[in-house]
């Protein structure tokens, strides 16, 4: 494993905050300075592709990545952006109600909730007003 991909590993694994392939850049150049954004996208693709972290798809926010490859929910604040992992039960029964319905053949699915975070419902309540 190569150092780059290591340090991205490394970064990944010390945060929740589901980032950006550019926060991730941010981060690792602080311990391999020369390292490229293309390294960070290619090395990226190659650890989702081999199923060691998840790229997650957000409405509206571009790609972030998930050090949790386990099969989860995720809640995203429409005020901050901030991304969390929801420790709900996965529907195991949607796939295959969808399935008998249509007769599409459901092999995954991904359910990300939206709304207000409760750090910027503690703002609104401290300020009075809506952020």
């Amino acid at each position: 494993m190569s150092k780059q991909k290591e340090a991205i590993i490394r970064v990944l694994r010390e945060t929740s905050s589901h980032p950006s392939a550019e926060w991730i850049y941010e981060q690792v150049r602080k311990d391999v300075p020369n390292i490229g954004l293309a390294t960070v996208y290619r090395n990226l693709r190659l650890l989702n592709e081999a199923g060691e972290v998840s790229e997650i798809r957000t409405s509206g926010d571009g790609t972030r990545f998930d050090y949790n490859t386990r099969t989860h929910y995720h809640f995203h604040c429409d005020r901050c952006g901030r991304i969390l992992d929801l420790d709900e039960p996965i529907d195991t029964t949607i796939e295959a109600r969808i399935a008998r319905r249509t007769g599409l053949r459901v092999t995954r699915h991904h359910l990300e909730l939206g709304g207000v975070c409760l750090d910027c419902q503690k703002l609104e309540t401290h300020t009075g007003a809506c952020v």
